[in-house]
């Protein structure tokens, strides 16, 4: 079995066409196990009841951001090691800093097309 089916990802995105764009590209790329959610809140509950190996994360949602969700999952020992992708409009130093210093392991600005989506996960968990 090859990664791209053993791989579990969580994409999180307030904006349903967004949520949309990361699926239709997982989708090309082979990944069938993922589930979605709306808000780093949500997210948080997802995650505590039903673990992934990669979040796929927006930065900017209401209730609790993509960082903000990050520093929650890194400070939960049964799931700080799971991967994390902040996706962004604004790749901004300041931004990627931060989430470098609370343990992001990559991040994808917006727009992205289905090969850099690809790149950026083999730099998290290995060629698909």
């Amino acid at each position: 079995m090859s990664l791209r089916e053993k791989l579990h990802i969580l994409v999180v995105d307030d904006m349903s066409t967004s949520r949309g764009l990361l699926t239709q590209a997982l989708d090309e790329l082979g990944i069938k196990n993922y589930r979605t959610e709306a808000d780093g809140h949500t997210a948080w509950s997802s995650l505590a009841a039903k673990p992934v190996h990669l979040v796929i994360s927006d930065f900017n949602m209401p209730r609790m951001d993509g960082l903000q969700l990050l520093e929650a999952i890194r400070s939960h020992r049964a799931i700080a090691r799971t991967g994390f992708i902040l996706v962004t409009g604004r790749a901004d130093k300041e931004i990627i800093e931060r989430g470098t210093r609370l343990g992001m392991n990559n991040y994808l600005k917006k727009p992205f097309q289905t090969a850099q989506l690809k790149a950026c996960i083999e730099k998290v968990v290995g060629r698909l």
